[in-house]
């Protein structure tokens, strides 16, 4: 019964992770969903700034820190360590739908491509940037990723076995392109707002220090490999690098 439960609970656990991603297609690029990064009347600036840095905060703080090695250790020692990545997961996609719902538009206009080529070109790479991201977690193993490979061996009385780190794909030339793509989704707009400014700079500036703090638990988990393919592999730009 214990196993079908884990089960269930990784499988609903990775609807809402799917829930929250397609609708953060909506939410940043401004298309279908009801609320989005730009809809919605303008309250007082400095309110909505204040709102939206921790909506953001609150999701960037519990994504890195869940996420550590040693928060893992702590926190499976209270949860059953097959549903530790799901409950991972479900909270990541829980604080994401709560910064849908609560987020302060700012409609001060950045930019605005008006040019039809060019709004044309910025919306083909914002659509390039979400392939980017969804085609990534496959070279990685989507299903581990959102855990529902745990929950699946568990299911079945199978030892979950950690996955073999390799140089495959989009990872041949960069080392981190689920984050290039995020980067470029948050980015590639023909219609910047000062809200839509804020969101692009807090993410690509939380990626950037997630980096640092992914790259050393791959350091300590797979030793000189992976140093071996830093020196290698450019981290976001796709640029040779002297060995």
């Amino acid at each position: 019964m214990g196993r079908t439960l884990a089960f269930v609970y990784g499988v609903i656990s990775y609807l809402v992770f799917f829930g929250s991603f397609l609708y953060a297609i909506g939410f940043v690029g401004n298309i279908v969903v009801p609320k989005s990064i730009d809809s919605g009347a303008a309250g007082p600036l400095v309110p909505s700034l204040i709102i939206d840095a921790v909506l953001l905060g609150l999701f960037a703080i519990q994504h890195s820190v869940m996420a550590r090695q040693g928060f893992k250790r702590w926190w499976t020692q209270f949860i059953p360590k097959p549903i530790e990545r799901s409950t991972y997961v479900l909270l990541s996609s829980l604080l994401l739908v709560l910064l849908f719902w609560r987020w302060r538009p700012i409609l001060s206009v950045i930019w605005d491509v008006t040019n039809p080529i060019g709004s044309l070109l910025l919306t083909a790479i914002f659509w390039a940037g979400w392939l980017l991201v969804l085609a990534s977690t496959f070279v990685i193993n989507h299903f581990d990723l959102f855990g529902l490979r745990q929950v699946y061996l568990f299911q079945k009385g199978k030892q979950y076995t950690d996955l073999v780190f390799k140089k495959r794909f989009f990872y041949r030339f960069v080392r981190h392109p689920l984050l290039l793509g995020f980067m470029i989704v948050f980015w590639a707009t023909p219609r910047m707002t000062l809200g839509h400014l804020v969101f692009a700079i807090a993410t690509t500036a939380y990626m950037l220090i997630a980096i640092q703090l992914e790259e050393r638990d791959m350091a300590n988990m797979h030793g000189d490999a992976y140093r071996e393919y830093k020196r290698e592999v450019s981290m976001l730009i796709p640029l040779p690098k002297s060995k």
